[in-house]
């Protein structure tokens, strides 16, 4: 076989190849399923058990690198705006409408259990959808997920399980029946697993991933 020969097999070799790899890679591209663009930006809202534990976190590993979450909890934050922390009026907020969310997460309402913030429960449920309505007008017009936020067991920051459950909690799901919003329970989940809180009211690693996990199925069967 000379030279010129081998040159000319070589390239149709080559050629070959290239053909077969571009077969197969556009049969895997054009079989991927699309990325569901209400979950490419997912924004967080919420207090301490959004800002410092790992359900954010572990959410952005369940959903993928498609998708982006973004963590805009304040600790100690309150739905109440009569409070000495209102979430509405804090910096995070408007870094939440900036993000432009095509989906947004708010989980809040701990706080508001404080005994010191309960004696302003009775305009929970009108600050609560004030704040709702601005979310529904940002920008973006993201759909927004209610999440009832896990129990409230033994704990040395004046949080009442008691007016949680029964104060808290109901005029969560007044606010989501009232406005129509898909509301999500992380409570039930964690109720009698105090051994998934470290303090009580912080979930712990296997607690956040709990969370990650509820909210994941909720918002993926939602946009299914």
């Amino acid at each position: 076989m000379n030279r010129k020969t081998k040159i000319i097999l070589a390239a149709s070799v080559a050629v070959i190849i290239g053909l077969s790899f571009f077969v197969v890679f556009s049969g895997n591209f054009l079989n991927r399923k699309p990325v569901d663009a209400n979950l490419n930006r997912v924004a967080c809202l919420g207090d301490s058990i959004t800002q410092i534990t790992d359900y954010p976190m572990d959410l952005q590993m369940l959903l993928g690198n498609d998708s982006i979450v973004g963590d805009f909890g304040v600790s100690g934050s309150t739905v109440d705006f009569n409070t000495s922390k209102p979430y509405y009026f804090e910096e995070a907020f408007r870094q939440a409408r900036n993000f432009s969310a095509s989906t947004v997460i708010i989980m809040l309402g701990t706080n508001d259990a404080r005994t010191d913030n309960y004696q302003q429960i009775g305009t929970f449920v009108a600050d609560y959808e004030h704040m709702l309505s601005r979310i529904q007008n940002f920008t973006s017009k993201p759909q927004i997920f209610l999440v009832e936020p896990p129990p409230i067991y033994n704990n040395s920051i004046n949080l009442n399980g008691t007016d949680f459950a029964q104060g808290v909690i109901p005029r969560i799901q007044q606010v989501a029946k009232a406005m129509n919003l898909p509301l999500i329970n992380a409570y039930t989940p964690l109720l009698n697993h105090p051994e998934d809180f470290v303090d009580g009211v912080h979930p712990n690693s296997q607690g956040a991933q709990v969370i990650a996990t509820i909210i994941y199925n909720a918002i993926k069967s939602d946009s299914s």
